[in-house]
């Protein structure tokens, strides 16, 4: 993960935020269920190509998914049954954001899969870690929060320049490299839990 390096150096612009939050007494887990519920938003707007709304639902998600874990510390109440809760909800924004990408037609279905499959494979070779007794590892090149700003990024490039290359707008060609990088991350992974374990 490169992004996910810099979350100290973000802290203090949420804290205000979480400060508000904690006044409002609004909890970690509305966070948490309020992401799941952008990331399907992002996912039919996408599908539908209202690219500019699945943007702004994308953004929705970035934000809820970093307030829940923020609120959660500040209140002193995190949780297995919430890292639970919150680990479950992020496999499904991938599989919603993704999904709405090359299910609307930006990428052919194989290209989308190989996304999804690579996105998918090194989000669990990082949880699965733990499960061996190594303890939870989400190094490698390519993190959720570096996803979740490329998708901004490149959905952005893509309503000022919509004609792609080769019939394949960028936001398709940003699920190659999802496929790319999401299979070479969970080979990064696997790598460094193998030599681990016994």
């Amino acid at each position: 993960m490169t992004l996910d390096q810099y979350r100290h150096h973000v802290k203090v612009y949420f804290d205000p935020l979480v400060s508000v939050a904690l006044r409002c007494g609004v909890t970690p887990n509305f966070f948490t269920l309020a992401a799941l519920i952008a990331s399907a938003a992002a996912g039919i707007f996408f599908f539908f190509r209202m690219e500019f709304w699945a943007i702004v639902a994308v953004v929705l998600n970035a934000f809820c998914d970093a307030m829940d874990g923020a609120v959660a510390r500040q209140m002193n109440i995190q949780s297995l049954r919430g890292d639970f809760l919150d680990h479950a909800v992020d496999r499904y924004a991938d599989i919603f954001i993704i999904t709405g990408i090359f299910a609307g037609g930006m990428v052919p279905w194989q290209i989308g899969v190989f996304a999804l499959t690579g996105v998918l494979m090194a989000s669990y070779l990082g949880t699965q870690a733990q499960a061996v007794g190594v303890g939870r590892y989400y190094g490698g090149i390519l993190g959720r929060a570096d996803r979740l700003v490329l998708i901004m990024a490149v959905g952005s490039i893509d309503l000022l320049f919509p004609a792609g290359i080769y019939d394949i707008t960028w936001l398709g060609w940003l699920l190659v490299m999802f496929g790319i990088f999401g299979h070479f991350t969970a080979f990064q992974r696997f790598a460094y839990v193998w030599k681990k374990v016994e």
